[in-house]
């Protein structure tokens, strides 16, 4: 008789291995950290081990788990590879893309409708992750990155390239005026999106400011975690296109010295496999996409800074 765990709570302690975090597994899950929290002690009830050392702000794999989750990801990667090979002939309607959860929610859901009424022949799936997508073991044909490695066998249309910023509350500005003096930055609180980590050293050299680590402040695993920590006058954040133009058009974010906006050392694409860069769907949602930067005033200007 075979000894198999709960195929959910497996799920879950994969997604938190690959991840890094139960914040990263939830984002990627659309479950609640709690959620994954008691899957992956329900998993450890069923093993009687421990799977996960917990510290105050991250987790890391005992040498239980190092061994175990190898395991489990083929496993699971085998029966996805086994269930697509069964619903690719009825898929060829339907475009899954992969991008981060902070541009889904906050540019590019906002413009799906349209999308929808142009091509309703086309059904698009959405799949949130911060990991890099792996099209061989996935039903994800396309992903909204920002750089990363150019590989051979994968097809990158430019999008745009974004600018750095720091931003703050209105009320944290007023509470503090000589924040407007860039040198009093190495006074207050940096918060850092850790997946994103090279932004703030990327602003701060180009803006030859020395003194400053971002490591030292608040750090999130989510764009949107340090942008509502920022609106709470918590400190300062790094702000990007196209994230927060309704923030600062709204005036519940200032922009901080704005003449020194920082270009992003990296760029937008969109990315398929070449051999299904031809592709009817594929074609026509990377047109779509390139028609909302440049139609995007925040953007449009970034396609070719």
């Amino acid at each position: 008789m075979r000894k198999i765990p709960p195929l959910n709570a497996l799920k879950y302690f994969e997604a938190t291995a690959r991840n890094g975090s139960f914040h990263g597994a939830a984002e990627e899950l659309c479950v609640s950290v709690s959620a994954i929290s008691h899957q992956i002690k329900q998993l450890e009830s069923y093993m009687n081990v421990e799977l996960f050392h917990r510290h105050a702000r991250t987790i890391e794999l005992t040498e239980t788990s190092k061994k175990y989750y190898p395991i489990i990801r083929d496993a699971l990667d085998r029966i996805s590879d086994g269930t697509l090979a069964i619903l690719k002939p009825q898929d060829s309607n339907n475009i899954t893309v992969q991008l981060y959860s902070t541009i889904a929610i906050r540019w590019l859901i906002p413009r799906l409708p349209d999308f929808q009424q142009k091509h309703p022949e086309i059904n698009v799936r959405l799949h949130t992750s911060h990991e890099d997508v792996d099209f061989m073991h996935s039903d994800v044909d396309a992903c909204i990155k920002i750089g990363g490695n150019t590989l051979p066998e994968l097809d990158y249309c430019y999008l745009f390239t974004s600018e750095l910023f720091p931003v703050c509350s209105p009320r944290l500005l007023e509470e503090k005026p000589e924040l407007k003096q860039v040198e009093e930055l190495k006074n207050e609180t940096i918060l850092q999106v850790y997946p994103s980590k090279h932004d703030w050293p990327i602003w701060l050299e180009n803006a030859g400011i020395e003194g400053i680590d971002p490591d030292s402040g608040l750090q999130f695993d989510s764009y949107d975690h340090a942008l509502t920590t920022a609106l709470q006058g918590m400190g300062v954040s790094m702000g990007m296109q196209p994230y927060i133009a309704n923030e600062i058009a709204s005036g519940m974010l200032v922009e901080l010295y704005p003449e020194l906006r920082t270009m992003h050392t990296s760029a937008w694409y969109f990315v398929c496999r070449k051999e299904k860069s031809h592709l009817k769907k594929i074609k026509v949602f990377q047109q779509w996409l390139i028609e909302q930067v440049t139609n995007d005033p925040q953007l449009s200007p970034l396609r070719n800074p």
